[in-house]
């Protein structure tokens, strides 16, 4: 009760509006949304430039050290 009294007033009104916020779900799909997420990853091809990217970076490290 302490805690809440030392708040201002417009700290304690953007706390309940956050709270209210939290409980709001649009899609509960989780796990759907991760797996079109990662389809799309895919046939974007950012998987390939991820793939080229790491072993092109694997590759210039090599050369950088020897």
């Amino acid at each position: 009760m302490i805690a809440k009294s030392l708040l201002p007033p417009s700290s304690v009104a953007s706390e309940q509006i956050v709270i209210a916020q939290v409980g709001y779900v649009e899609d509960p799909d989780i796990l759907g949304q991760i797996r079109d997420g990662f389809q799309n990853f895919v046939d974007s091809g950012q998987m390939w430039a991820l793939i080229l990217g790491f072993v092109l970076g694997y590759w210039f490290s090599g050369i950088r050290r020897g």
